[in-house]
């Protein structure tokens, strides 16, 4: 099955802590039915620091449920995600505009 959501996409989060939190995906994870998305769903990891990194505590954006997840459309509004054909191309569409993502 072909990928709805991928690595780029402007997304708004559904459900969960970050509820209502927008982003772009840097990650999908498809087996896990996961991704992560930059500034949502936030952990504090402590590091030790190295002889090349500096330690201390540091934030990272952990995977989120794809479920949770919306593609925003054109007009800043979450949208659900179709396919159809163009000429030979599979394509994705918003579901609300009609336009090609």
């Amino acid at each position: 099955m072909a990928a709805k959501l991928k690595k780029g996409d402007r997304v708004v989060v559904l459900a969960g802590k970050d509820k209502g939190k927008q982003g772009e995906i840097t990650a999908v994870m498809p087996k896990d039915n996961k991704a992560v998305v930059e500034g949502v769903n936030v952990a504090i990891r402590h590091t030790k620091q190295t002889p090349t990194a500096q330690g201390g505590r540091l934030a990272k954006a952990m995977p989120i449920d794809l479920s949770n997840l919306a593609l925003l459309d054109a007009n800043g509004k979450a949208t659900r995600v179709g396919f159809r054909f163009e000429g030979e191309k599979k394509v994705r569409y918003a579901k609300t505009t009609g336009d090609v993502i």
